[in-house]
């Protein structure tokens, strides 16, 4: 990766995920992921600061206590922290909480996929807490950064992802606040003007 490009050029809404290797702890071994092997997939990036810490663990469970339900809306989480796949490791191995994860855990030591993403605190050497979508066709559709003291919702998530699947695949209808499956929807149009 060209970092340099990274730490200028941040990914926006509409951009295309560029083909790179994800470096990762997963199903207890270290492995070396394409993001072009999730063509087809929607995909998650979940930037969290680091290991070994307060909140990052209560998130990182609730995506896991979910983790079967985004499989079941095809998508895969990835897990990002700019430690090593060993810290990684030593997390799951001795945390009860850690060990519930079955996705990747990716490891982006130098930084660059923070960057990519735009969640790098450069004083630190850390990442931002921030949530990235991606869909089948590799494309940003939805992001969310916090700072690293306020924690997100897996629940909210899905509910994004159901969503963003839904218009998806209903061309010309949106999803209003607080979507559920299941609830109307908007076609936006002239006769909607100053009605809502």
């Amino acid at each position: 990766m060209n970092n340099e490009i990274y730490e200028t050029i941040p990914m926006r809404i509409g951009d295309t995920l560029p083909e790179i290797e994800l470096h990762a702890f997963h199903e207890g071994k270290e492995v070396r992921l394409q993001t072009t092997d999730y063509e087809g997939k929607w995909t998650v990036f979940f930037f969290y600061p680091a290991d070994f810490t307060f909140v990052c663990p209560t998130e990182l469970e609730e995506l896991a206590d979910n983790y079967e339900v985004f499989k079941e809306m095809n998508t895969e989480i990835f897990s990002v922290s700019t430690d090593t796949v060993f810290t990684h490791k030593a997390w799951k191995d001795n945390s009860p909480t850690i060990g519930k994860v079955q996705f990747p855990m990716v490891a982006d030591t130098n930084g660059s996929l923070s960057k990519l993403f735009g969640t790098y605190i450069h004083e630190e050497g850390l990442s931002l807490r921030g949530t990235f979508i991606i869909n089948p066709e590799g494309e940003l559709i939805a992001m969310e950064i916090n700072n690293n003291d306020i924690g997100r919702s897996a629940k909210e998530l899905i509910r994004k992802i159901q969503a963003a699947q839904f218009v998806r695949e209903h061309d010309g209808q949106v999803c209003p606040a607080n979507w559920q499956p299941g609830d109307d929807t908007l076609e936006p149009g002239m006769d909607l003007v100053g009605k809502l």
